[in-house]
């Protein structure tokens, strides 16, 4: 058994991480809440593009665009497609950086055909250590998501796309469900899918609306797309983010709940050893006082 300076070191040693995880849980729910807040603020402009696609292809369904072209004449195994994966820049986030990673190996075990473009700190590192080649390494943070870091993501992959180097363009994020769960998704950006823009649900108060695309409905397309897109791509950035922070969260707080029970745990260890050594003391005192009375009536 320890003594007791042992306990009292081992005590102070849990106290001081105890500071550190509730310091990072404080900070992590301030970010969150930042975060939750920005895209609140920014979402109603990229469903409004959402919509506009939406009804440019009801209006004009005979459209042509090569951002809706699937490019069929290209076979599946020679179809080159690249991942945006979106890791965090740190660790201590749970199993948030783990599930990434994971689902961006089983997306790369399907076919050889394939680039990675990596944000994160975090993921840069890991991919570099496995020797696995990344097609472009975006070296931001990822602790403040802008619509500036956003715009130049999206602008590569859509030149690479737009110049023939990839034949598809998927992004793996994370998305936060609700303050308790949090799930990795992959989903395509291009070529966009009809379908998904025709199941949008049709205000019945525009149903009759005529629009006039100027100067044509594809030079149109050539401006909403991109906006489209690097609006995706920066709603991806915050909703990482957010699970980023409330994995953190709850990491935090998991670990202080530990450090309160191995306190307890060690606070009633402390309290047996202190009381065994008092017993050792009052033993001792006892002992020597019947010594010393035997010495004297002898």
């Amino acid at each position: 058994m320890a003594n007791a300076r042992e306990i009292l070191g081992r005590m102070k040693s849990v106290q001081d991480t105890r500071k550190i995880t509730n310091a990072m849980y404080l900070i992590s729910s301030t970010k969150l809440k930042k975060s939750k807040k920005l895209l609140e603020e920014t979402e109603p402009y990229f469903y409004t593009l959402q919509d506009l696609i939406r009804r440019i292809l009801r209006h004009m369904p005979e459209v042509e665009h090569f951002y809706f072209n699937p490019r069929k004449e290209i076979k599946e195994q020679d179809r080159m497609k690249g991942l945006i994966v979106i890791t965090g820049d740190k660790g201590l986030a749970g199993a948030y950086n783990h599930n990434v990673l994971k689902m961006a190996h089983e997306w790369m075990n399907q076919g050889s055909n394939h680039r990675l473009y990596v944000v994160g700190e975090l993921g840069r590192h890991y991919f570099s250590a496995k020797h696995v080649p990344v097609e472009e390494q975006f070296h931001y943070t990822v602790q403040n998501p802008t619509m500036h870091r956003a715009r130049m993501i999206a602008s590569t992959v859509l030149d690479d796309y737009e110049e023939g180097r990839l034949d598809e363009v998927w992004i793996l994020y994370t998305q936060m469900i609700n303050s308790m769960k949090m799930e990795a998704q992959i989903v395509q950006l291009l070529p966009l899918k009809r379908e998904d823009f025709s199941n949008i649900v049709i205000p019945a108060d525009i149903i009759q609306e005529e629009i006039q695309m100027v100067p044509s409905p594809s030079a149109v397309m050539d401006n909403v797309v991109p906006n489209y897109v690097t609006g995706f791509v920066f709603g991806a950035l915050v909703e990482s983010f957010c699970s980023e922070q409330n994995a953190r969260m709850m990491a935090m707080q998991s670990a202080s709940d530990n450090a309160n029970e191995i306190l307890s745990e060690l606070s009633i260890e402390y309290n047996r050893v202190r009381q065994a050594a008092i017993t050792q003391e009052i033993t001792e005192v006892i002992s020597g006082a019947k010594a010393q009375k035997k010495k004297h009536t002898t």
